[in-house]
């Protein structure tokens, strides 16, 4: 029996659902574009934005505050950001966000009245966004993700996937795709991020696309031993302690992770909210992170008071920087017709080697969307899509009868640990890697039979292409810089300001790309 299908041809394809990918459909739809836009899971509701809140970057337009906001994270991501990124990116921002309240999104008000629009909740922000792209005019299409991109002499023309609910396949034939389906947490458990794999590095990567900042990915968070929130920014009012109740001295969620992480790998590590000792401060972090305190509240604790147990819990790309490399303001990866949007982009422009937290990375989504949605319906409009298309994807492959969720624990087994990822050597980097590179030899062309194993295989080889790519760049950086921690290495070395391009699949291939460094040098520090 021939399996079901869903044909369709459109001008831009966006692949991805959350904030980046929401920001591209109505900017591509804006200027013109038939767009249709696929999501792993339902638009709206899935992903690591919907599922908590988060803040933004959002600046006003004052030059010292400006020069603030782009001044503060130079140092701490090793200058590898570029001022020439980061202003745009800002004004865009700023212009969207505003946007954002025209339509109808609920800021807080302070005493003043005055809106404080320097964070979203993710349930809210996000059903806005859907109901702006389909009052758009975009064709949204849940529960559809994306597998494989279509090549056509040399661009990409639009891409295949499993129809989740009713069971089939689809393909999509576009001018272009934008490629905005988040970044890579592993399956680590961390809220909303389960369907954050890696996928969209992978499908790039088949396509040729390059990546950048992918040893900048050893981004682990806080959270509770038995909840998956982590929203680090409230333990800045935490102290840490041993199992003992002794006080871990220089212990924090910022500069003090890693004498966490030291710790953790003797002992169990211990939180408790005590440097918060108002009443009235108490109850304004729990109206600005309410999911925060659920879990606590659900089990009886009170974290201000109750000592309990923290894990640092990886969340990769997602929270990191790594992804693919962007040319320009136009948000076009290194394949004609594939632009990249949020996560899918390295953030290595505005954050250089360190995290973004939530605020860069949502002002991230919010700016790469919309210059990625914008050029992409250019780009689409001067070339139509057309009926032809083929897969990428190797005439080698096979079924095989492994399970999927074995490789994921595999794969697991060398980017969970902290004493791999987090503290890294070149003998533990070394030793992951072989086991990773044959892995990749067993599972890179295997195929399943039906949709929810295909759908998991998928997953997999995409969290092992990530691993790969992630250790590939961090054997190759012999330094310490951002949150690239090499224990063998731990100076920053200034002959290695660059970045890392990482390309291949197979044979994964390391240069480094030379960049301006602007205004500021590492030197001149």
């Amino acid at each position: 029996m021939v399996p079901a299908q869903t044909e369709m041809t459109c001008d831009v394809l966006i692949v991805g659902g959350g904030p980046a990918g929401c920001w591209a459909a109505i900017e591509a739809a804006a200027n013109g574009a038939k767009v249709v836009l696929v999501d792993k899971g339902y638009c709206g509701s899935s992903g690591a934005t919907a599922a908590a809140g988060t803040q933004i970057w959002y600046v006003p337009p004052d030059a010292s505050e400006r020069e603030s906001a782009m001044a503060s994270r130079e140092a701490m991501g090793g200058f590898l950001s570029e001022r020439a990124w980061m202003a745009p990116v800002l004004d865009r921002t700023y212009e969207s966000v505003n946007r954002l309240a025209d339509w109808g999104y609920p800021f807080p008000v302070d005493e003043t009245g005055k809106q404080q629009r320097i964070s979203v909740q993710g349930p809210e922000y996000m059903r806005l966004m859907r109901r702006r792209a389909k009052n758009g005019g975009v064709t949204i299409l849940d529960h559809h993700p994306a597998t494989r991109l279509l090549i056509d002499d040399g661009a990409v023309v639009g891409a295949t996937g499993l129809r989740q609910q009713e069971g089939g396949l689809w393909t999509v034939r576009a001018g272009a795709v934008v490629l905005a389906a988040g970044g890579c947490a592993f399956k680590s458990g961390a809220l909303g991020c389960n369907v954050l794999t890696g996928d969209g590095y992978l499908m790039g990567a088949e396509a040729g696309a390059e990546l950048s900042g992918m040893e900048f990915s050893s981004a682990y968070a806080i959270s509770p031993a038995f909840a998956s929130i982590t929203k680090t920014a409230l333990y800045r009012f935490a102290s840490f302690y041993r199992e003992d109740r002794t006080l871990i001295e220089g212990a924090g969620s910022a500069r003090g992770r890693s004498i966490i992480a030291r710790t953790l790998l003797k002992e169990r590590v211990y939180a408790r909210l005590d440097l918060v000792d108002q009443e009235e401060t108490k109850e304004i972090l729990r109206r600005a992170q309410p999911n925060f305190f659920v879990p606590f509240d659900r089990r009886g604790i009170d974290p201000f008071r109750d000592f309990f147990e923290i894990r640092l819990r990886l969340e990769g790309t997602v929270r990191g920087t790594g992804g693919l490399t962007l040319s320009g303001l136009d948000c076009a990866t290194t394949v004609r017709g594939l632009y990249a949007a949020g996560d899918n982009a390295t953030r290595e422009p505005i954050c250089g080697g360190f995290t973004g937290g939530g605020s860069h990375n949502a002002g991230w989504a919010i700016a790469t969307g919309s210059f990625a949605g914008t050029s992409a319906a250019i780009h689409a409009l001067r070339q139509p899509a057309t009926s032809t298309g083929r897969h990428v994807a190797l005439a080698r492959q096979h079924h095989t009868a492994i399970e999927p969720a074995d490789i994921i624990k595999a794969v697991q087994a060398e980017v969970f640990p902290l004493d791999i990822n987090y503290f890294r050597t070149h003998a533990g980097l070394t030793a992951s890697l072989e086991t990773l590179d044959r892995l990749w030899e067993e599972v890179s062309l295997a195929q399943a039979d039906d949709n929810e194993r295909a759908l998991c295989l998928r997953e997999a080889q995409a969290m092992l292409a990530t691993a790969r790519f992630m250790y590939r760049a961090a054997i190759a950086r012999t330094e310490t810089r951002g949150m690239h921690r090499r224990d063998d290495f731990p100076g920053q070395d200034t002959t290695q300001h660059h970045r890392l391009i990482v390309s291949g699949l197979d044979q994964v291939v390391v240069r480094p790309s030379a960049i301006d460094p602007g205004e500021y040098s590492e030197a001149a520090e």
